[in-house]
C-alpha cells in the first residue's frame, strides 16, 4: 500500500542518499544502538533537536500518555504529574516524522493521538488516514506477532513512506504457564506472561522492542520520501 510518499526508487534514483535511518528518543545501548546505518538519538542527545537530514524512527516516551499517566494505581497522584507533560518530546517526534518520512511507535490507546488530532486506528488492523489534513496513516498492531512476549498493543502513525502489508489482529492471549498451573486461570490472566518477572526487569521487558519489529520499522522508514529531505539532498 502507498501512503503519500512513492517508493524507495524512483526511475532508478534512489530518492534519499543512504539508508541511514535516525532512531529517536531510544535507550542507550538498546536495540537500536551501533546498528549500521542507524543513527540513535538518546536523552543525552535530546530528540527534540532533531533537524534531520535523515528518515524518522520515533519512540517518544509514552509515561504521561498512558492508562496510568497518573502514577501508580494503588496511589495515584494526579496533582503529581499531568497528562500529555512529556516536555514537548511526542510533538517533536511527530513534527520530525512529518519534516523527514519515518514512522512513530506509541501504546495502542495513547492519549497523544486525541491531543494531536489524529484518528484512531482499528483494532482490526489496517492502514487509514490520520486525519482530513493530515499527510500521515496510522494503524494497530500487536508485537506479539514480531516476537514480543506479550501481546503489546502499538499505534503506528507514518508519513511520506510507503505502507507494507502487517501482521493484523489479535496475536493470542499470553499466560505464564507456571502461573497458570499454580493459581488458576483468573490470576494468570491478571498478572500477564511477565507477572513472575521481578521490579524493573518488568518494566524493561513490557517496553521491550523485539528485533523484528524494529527491523520493521527501520523498513519503513528507509521507503521515506519527504519534501525537506528531498531538499536537503539536492
Amino acid at each position: 500500500m502507498r501512503g503519500t510518499g512513492p517508493s524507495f526508487f524512483d526511475g532508478g534514483r534512489t530518492i534519499l542518499s543512504g539508508i541511514t535511518v535516525a532512531a529517536l528518543f531510544v535507550q542507550r545501548g538498546g536495540v537500536y544502538w551501533d546498528q549500521p546505518n542507524v543513527d540513535p538519538w538518546d536523552a543525552e542527545r535530546d530528540a527534540r533537536l532533531y533537524a534531520g537530514p535523515w528518515p524518522v524512527v520515533a519512540h517518544p516516551p509514552c509515561e504521561r500518555w498512558g492508562r496510568m499517566w497518573f502514577g501508580s494505581p494503588v496511589r495515584p497522584d494526579p496533582s503529581r504529574f499531568r497528562l500529555g507533560d512529556d516536555g514537548g518530546c511526542f510533538a517533536a517526534a511527530l513534527a520530525a516524522v512529518r519534516a523527514w518520512g519515518g514512522v512513530l511507535e506509541h501504546p495502542a490507546d495513547s492519549h497523544a493521538w486525541r491531543a494531536h488530532g489524529l484518528n484512531t486506528p482499528p483494532r482490526s488492523g489496517r492502514w487509514v488516514s490520520a486525519g482530513l489534513w493530515d499527510p500521515g496513516w496510522t494503524c494497530y498492531v500487536e508485537q506479539g506477532h514480531y516476537g514480543h512476549l506479550g501481546r503489546k498493543a502499538t499505534w503506528l502513525y507514518a508519513c511520506h513512506v510507503d505502507l507494507p502489508d502487517l501482521v493484523w489482529g489479535h496475536s493470542g492471549q499470553r499466560l505464564d504457564p507456571v502461573a497458570l498451573a499454580r493459581h488458576g486461570y483468573a490470576k494468570a490472566r491478571r498478572s500477564g506472561i511477565t507477572g513472575r518477572i521481578g521490579g524493573k526487569a518488568k518494566k524493561d521487558t513490557r517496553a521491550a522492542t523485539p528485533l523484528p519489529f524494529r527491523d520493521l520499522l527501520l523498513s519503513i522508514a528507509r521507503t521515506a520520501r519527504a519534501p525537506l529531505a528531498e531538499r536537503a539532498a539536492e
